[in-house]
């Protein structure tokens, strides 16, 4: 008979295993089957404490795995020592690690495990998008997007409601194999696979749900990739011809919408060369179409830096400034604390800049209302939601180079897919090395731009109009169904005493 590890070392590989499901894997019953795994173990395992150290060797497992990309952007980009690199990333990963430990406890000592686990592990994952400024990367629903037929319920209940249900799947599994191997209560193990079949069915019917419809006419696109290396993009020496590379692959297009990646020209926009600016709104202008480029903005009456995105071409200058900013990457929290890391062991540029308002329109383009975020920001779907249903098109432009050549940039644009679920629009998204992609209404990648080489990506898109479920509520039902079920356990519980 094969002799199972020890079970702290397989709950570790379970976590690991959950990583699979996500990009660039998008293998998504992998993820099904390492949370049947650790719901399994919380379920023979003897109390409560127990199941919080499983948890949280489940949650090292997934974490050191799939965020190991997190060193490299402290150690190769940043200039960290490899010691203390490897140490904040690690320090990290237990952070985070600590949310599926508290989950398993929790779930434990409400007894209703099936139940419990589900719904906790789905509000543990929406509270990692805000608590600390917010960090929901490897949050559980992302996994089934967009090829699991449990993608059809993004755009009813978002990436944390499909985080329950994932969870919820693996909770009846469990229970299925715990009964079977006790070989107990038949009618038990029916009712879980029975469960598990309806929710796969209907998850499956809502994705050929029609929740937008187009908007106007299809219009062209050019996703411009410039592939300017991370240790040289902010070096004086390499700024001009940083700026030509732009300029001369702006002129290459034709399309209606021409994009370039986040900080494209590394200059503050006031500062910009006139013959930059003019070039590329003389090429738009003559060529009846719009640019979006991103620049660093400085409001010299506030004296604050932003991360912006303009627009030049046709249509009016318009301007969106990046809102949800990246802890310890665009600013420094408790700087008063913390503020020796970046003057002793840190060297990232803008790590100064000030967030832009919550309350932004979209901008007008070539008849379209282009919803501009700005790489990180697209992890937050309540935050995208903002700008709908005006807007049409969700467009992300990024710069993830400071992960070199990781699965970093797979797993954000996964993040893009699932925005482009939950709201029912087409995502086109702009980087400096990767991943530049057009992203159909369904989640899908229409078209790729392949990694780490200099390139345009020319589009046929589409604008949507309507609004989803999730557009219209957005987290809101979630939330309430989530804690109406914790307080009918709760109560339950008090009664059984």
């Amino acid at each position: 008979m094969l002799k199972l590890p020890p079970q702290p070392i397989l709950a570790f590989l379970f976590g690991a295993l959950a990583v699979l499901g996500f990009a660039p894997f998008y293998f998504f019953p992998a993820t099904i089957i390492a949370l049947t795994g650790i719901l399994y173990l919380w379920a023979k395992a003897p109390s409560a404490k127990v199941c919080l150290k499983l948890g949280f060797q489940f949650g090292l497992g997934l974490y050191i795995v799939g965020i190991y990309w997190i060193y490299i952007s402290l150690h190769d980009f940043g200039g960290m020592p490899w010691w203390f690199a490897g140490f904040c990333t690690f320090c990290l990963c237990a952070l985070m690690a600590l949310f599926p430990a508290l989950v398993g406890y929790f779930s434990k000592r409400l007894t209703f495990l099936s139940i419990s686990a589900p719904v906790l592990w789905g509000l543990s994952d929406w509270m990692r998008s805000w608590i600390f400024t917010g960090f929901p990367w490897l949050t559980i629903g992302y996994s089934q997007t967009p090829y699991s037929p449990l993608a059809g319920y993004m755009p009813m209940i978002g990436v944390y409601g499909v985080s329950t249900i994932t969870v919820g799947i693996a909770g009846c599994i469990s229970i299925w194999l715990t009964n079977k191997q006790q070989a107990l209560n038949q009618r038990c193990q029916r009712n879980m696979m029975s469960a598990v079949t309806l929710l796969f069915a209907i998850g499956g019917l809502l994705t050929v749900v029609p929740w937008t419809s187009p908007q106007g006419e299809p219009f062209t696109a050019s996703l411009i990739q410039g592939n300017i290396p991370q240790d040289i993009k902010w070096s004086p020496d390499s700024a001009e011809n940083t700026m030509r590379r732009y300029v001369a692959m702006t002129k290459e297009s034709q399309a209606d919408l021409i994009v370039l990646p986040e900080t494209a020209l590394p200059v503050i926009a006031s500062q910009l060369d006139p013959a930059i600016k003019d070039a590329l709104e003389t090429h738009a202008i003559e060529n009846n179409s719009n640019v979006i480029v991103g620049m660093v903005d400085y409001d010299i009456s506030t004296k604050e830096y932003f991360n912006s995105a303009f627009s030049l071409g046709k249509a009016p200058t318009q301007t969106y400034s990046k809102n949800h900013l990246v802890p310890f990457g665009e600013f420094i929290p408790l700087k008063s604390m913390l503020g020796w890391i970046y003057r002793d062991w840190l060297n990232i540029p803008l790590s100064g800049l000030s967030r832009g308002g919550t309350k932004q329109k979209s901008m007008l383009l070539n008849n379209q209302k282009i919803a501009v975020n700005i790489c990180y920001e697209d992890v937050f779907g309540e935050e995208i939601i903002q700008q709908l249903p005006e807007a049409t098109v969700l467009v992300n432009i990024s710069n993830d180079a400071w992960y070199g050549q990781s699965y970093a940039a797979d797993q954000h644009m996964q993040f893009s897919q699932a925005r482009a679920l939950e709201t029912g629009r087409m995502v086109l998204r702009s980087t400096n090395t990767g991943a530049t992609a057009m992203i159909n209404q369904h989640g899908y990648v229409l078209a790729h731009a392949p990694h780490d080489v200099t390139t345009t990506l020319n589009v046929t898109a589409q604008g949507y109009q309507g609004t989803t479920p999730y557009v219209y509520w957005g987290n809101w039902p979630f939330i309430i169904i989530s804690l109406g079920i914790l307080i009918g356990i709760l109560t339950k519980r008090a009664k059984q005493r």
